[in-house]
């Protein structure tokens, strides 16, 4: 058995016993940075830092407290905040009470925080301040199971309760001073708990974000987060000298399994998840990795085109030459390492990507905090092109591939040997293969035990033997790396009777077009495919400044003839790289972009597509409108 194997078969039933080791093992060590605003309320954050001793003070006051309002092993707590260090330190100190995390976005609104919190069966919900808390009270009386509200942020008391007759609601400062009296009168009940968890028993319930109906709770027990930690230390991509900065959704399972990993690897974290301070923070955290989203590397490759543009036109062609330069580079390195292990190029691309590097990609990566090794790409496909872009660049995006149903880490690209355009490779101790029709098939430590509730719905995804059906389509190179082509239920069947990935087609656009935000391809059972695009709001209008009609709104922008012919220049340069059944006939830009708030996307971003067809299906009736249909 190799050192790997030993490694994962030997692990313990929880991270709650993870957390044990890595408090032993490094009590001084840092565990946490997290931002403190300053109190004048303007100016920089403070950042503070918690060792491991430190934060396993404020788990074990936590799981104590819980323990204390009566929450029994497997009993849910939900979890309502954004990404923050108390989340952490709450999930643990659940997680080491023996109960299960019911984790909810803050974004959520009320009826569908109220069906996850009735239908998990939560006793406690942890939520981050009064908007979340008043989601709870709206809908009090669809929630019989609710015993108590633990605030945050917040002073509420249970002695005193609040002029709304709160007697439930305490903040997170009483829990743990209840958990510290509790652990004074009962010194080793926290690791009696700990030691009582079997690996079966209920670690976490994630509701995935459906696009129609109701979302389904996946069930994940305490054995799929302790072989996520185990399996992402086996991979080697992360040390204990690694500083990770984490801002991902906690709610989302690709935020909660790094945490995972990090218990494990005993690195630093340093945690905020306010997307609208990334660009001020990495300069100051200075990372050393952080996993994203692919819409974030895609906001970031449009500020830098914009940014470039904006310095003028001779700014603009030096750029356009160096992101020419990296994409070559990236293509040539990587098909050297993969035939000879060695990422090596020509001299003379060499020579020049020497001096796009002082040029352009230098102050690129020093935007990043200037000690970026790798970045973890995850929940969708990352278009090809801007991955090569930032390969080329020394920003080296490992794409990798999960769904919540897998604890979210099945594939990651290893290390130097990474290749753009794919998912990598299974985590040790993953199996995969590819199913007669395309569609990818998983089985391995990290599958759930199933939907809560619905054993029917299990039974559709999960065969008996343990394969679960991903619902995605992808292709095996013969050394094992994974390609996704599509979701399953996504491709499109033209009425001519062609194949589409949309996926693919929205990807290379989206390579081509530094303005665009997001697109949808439609061509389902139609003789020609269509696109709603939307716009990234400041790139388009600092664009349309520069066109001498600025000061106009975004929706009067991508109104303006200028405008459409300026997209309808890109979409016949995407065209031009595409199948003829492929290529976009027509196109309409979307009059506001699309966002978390109205449904279109979900909380990771990824495209609601029954949803945006519904919103704009005047626009896409209109496009085919006295079209000949086959």
């Amino acid at each position: 058995m190799s050192d790997t194997q030993t490694l994962i078969e030997n692990r313990p039933p929880s991270v709650a016993g993870l957390f044990l080791e890595r408090v032993a093992a490094t009590p001084d060590a840092e565990a946490y940075r997290y931002p403190v605003p300053p109190a004048a309320g303007s100016g920089p954050d403070d950042w503070k830092s918690l060792s491991w001793g430190q934060a396993a003070e404020r788990v074990f006051s936590i799981a104590a407290g819980l323990m204390d309002l009566g929450i029994e092993p497997e009993e849910r707590v939900a979890l309502a905040a954004d990404t923050r260090v108390e989340w952490i330190l709450a999930d643990l100190g659940i997680l080491c009470a023996g109960a299960a995390t019911t984790t909810v976005y803050s974004s959520t609104n009320a009826e569908e925080s109220a069906f996850i919190l009735s239908d998990s069966g939560s006793k406690v919900l942890i939520a981050e301040n009064e908007a979340q808390l008043a989601k709870a009270r709206e809908r009090r009386a669809e929630l019989p199971d609710l015993k108590y509200v633990v605030l945050i942020d917040g002073d509420h008391g249970l002695a005193t309760g609040d002029d709304e007759g709160d007697d439930w609601v305490l903040s997170l400062a009483d829990l743990e001073a209840r958990g510290a009296a509790y652990l004074e009168k009962n010194p080793a009940a926290v690791k009696e708990r700990i030691a009582a968890i079997t690996k079966d028993q209920l670690a976490t319930i994630i509701y995935t974000s459906g696009t129609t109906g109701r979302p389904k709770g996946v069930r994940l027990p305490h054995d799929n987060w302790s072989y996520m930690a185990k399996a992402i230390a086996a991979t080697g991509l992360v040390g204990a000298d690694d500083v990770q900065y984490l801002w991902l959704p906690l709610a989302h399972v690709f935020g909660k399994v790094l945490t995972s990993g990090q218990i494990e690897v005993g690195h630093v974290t340093a945690v905020d998840g306010r997307v609208d301070k990334i660009i001020e923070n990495l300069p100051v955290v200075q990372p050393t990795y952080m996993a994203a989203v692919p819409r974030i590397f895609e906001k970031v490759y449009n500020g830098v085109v914009g940014k470039a543009r904006a310095g003028g036109g001779a700014k603009y062609k030096i750029f356009q030459w160096a992101a020419g330069v990296a994409r070559e580079y990236a293509k040539v390195t990587q098909d050297n390492f993969r035939r000879t292990g060695n990422a090596s190029a020509p001299f003379p691309l060499s020579a020049k990507h020497a001096l796009a590097d002082k040029l352009v990609y230098g102050k690129l990566r020093e935007a990043f905090g200037g000690r970026l090794r790798a970045c973890v790409s995850g929940s969708a496909a990352l278009a090809p092109e801007i991955g090569y872009f930032f390969a080329g660049a020394g920003i080296h995006i490992l794409e990798g591939y999960g769904l919540t149903e897998s604890s979210a880490a099945s594939f990651v690209n290893p290390g130097e040997a990474y290749r753009t355009g794919t998912v990598g490779k299974p985590l040790p101790g993953t199996e995969v293969r590819i199913a007669d029709d395309g569609e990818i098939l998983l089985r391995g430590p990290g599958i759930m035990e199933g939907y809560h509730g619905l054993p029917e719905k299990t039974t559709e995804v999960l065969e008996s033997d343990g394969w679960f059906h991903t619902g995605d389509i992808g292709e095996l190179s013969p050394d094992g790396y994974l390609r996704i082509t599509d979701r399953k239920k996504d491709l499109i069947k033209t009425s001519g009777g062609k194949y589409i990935a949309p996926a693919e087609v929205e990807g290379q656009f989206k390579a081509v077009c530094p303005y665009v935000s997001n697109i949808l391809v439609h061509g389902a059972d139609r003789n020609f495919c269509t696109a709603l695009i939307a716009l990234d709001e400041p790139s388009v209008l600092s664009w349309a400044e520069e066109q001498g009609f600025g000061g106009k709104s975004y929706a009067e922008v991508v109104a303006d003839k200028r405008t459409v012919a300026l997209i309808d220049g890109y979409v016949r340069e995407l065209n031009q790289g595409l199948q003829r059944w492929q290529t976009i006939k027509k196109f309409r830009l979307l009059p506001r972009d699309l966002d978390v708030e109205h449904g279109e996307l979900t909380p990771s971003l990824k495209l609601k597509r029954p949803v945006v067809e519904r919103e704009y299906k005047g626009l896409i009736d209109d496009m085919y409108a006295g079209a000949m249909e086959k």
